[in-house]
């Protein structure tokens, strides 16, 4: 079932948005050669504790981390680690806020220093492949919409989308419905409506676009070694249109 919720659910969920999207700006300035994925998991820890917001990933099903740092062939829920950061490498941080009870996603990904043009290409692509879904959310479509354009934009570009990880409704809890691929046929799955609340956040491949699993059960990683990118963004639909609740 999905659950719709009212413009007072919507406006608190963007208020967690906000706190998310002014930590991913701090994030950004942090990002450089030497700095861990662990550092970065301390900093983020300390902000929304500081702020009064929690970090609503810890715990879940387990998990014990605030953040998931995935490092370059990495696709998502990657463990914050000790390892400095290279020059060239790419990280996704992803993280869900909680404040004030309202719950809001969003990931990012970052090229650490100098990246090369193959690289910088990937992150342009997926950032782009969120936005042609985004234009997709509007009353009267369909959730098949957004996944099409993005697979359609991300393979004409030579790159290829991951299947088993999805977007997702949101609200009391972290992952609700509708189910949000990244990819399939327009004109299908449920009809858009005002109150929806849902993620978007393709993850995009350099090389096939299939995933294989660490054994901590959590971290997924390319089958061939390619790199992978992600960018997420929480969306609500409203009468008069959407609103992009992690905007940064």
């Amino acid at each position: 079932m999905i659950v719709l919720k009212s413009p007072r659910e919507i406006e608190k969920m963007h208020e967690a948005g906000k706190v998310l999207a002014e930590c991913h700006k701090e994030i950004a300035m942090r990002i450089k050669p030497g700095i861990t994925t662990w550092e970065i998991e301390e900093f983020v820890d300390a902000y929304l504790k500081k702020i009064g917001a929690t970090p609503e990933q810890k715990g879940y099903r387990g998990y014990e981390y605030a953040t998931c740092a995935s490092i370059n062939d990495e696709i998502c829920h990657g463990f914050p680690r000790r390892e400095p950061l290279k020059s060239g490498d790419i990280v996704t941080i992803d993280m869900v806020v909680n404040y004030n009870g309202a719950l809001a996603d969003s990931a990012w990904t970052y090229g650490v220093g100098e990246v090369s043009e193959k690289v910088s290409t990937l992150l342009d692509v997926t950032k782009e492949s969120l936005y042609k879904g985004i234009e997709q959310v509007k009353i009267g479509n369909r959730i098949g919409d957004i996944g099409y354009a993005i697979q359609q934009f991300v393979e004409e570009k030579g790159f290829s989308v991951v299947r088993e990880f999805i977007g997702h409704g949101i609200g009391a809890s972290i992952h609700e419905k509708p189910d949000v691929p990244h990819f399939g046929l327009p004109h299908k799955g449920p009809r858009i409506k005002e109150g929806m609340v849902f993620t978007i956040e393709p993850m995009v491949n350099t090389g096939m676009h299939h995933m294989k699993m660490d054994q901590n059960g959590w971290t997924a990683r390319t089958v061939d070694g390619g790199l992978s990118a992600q960018y997420e963004h929480t969306i609500a639909v409203g009468k008069d249109g959407i609103t992009i609740l992690t905007e940064q």
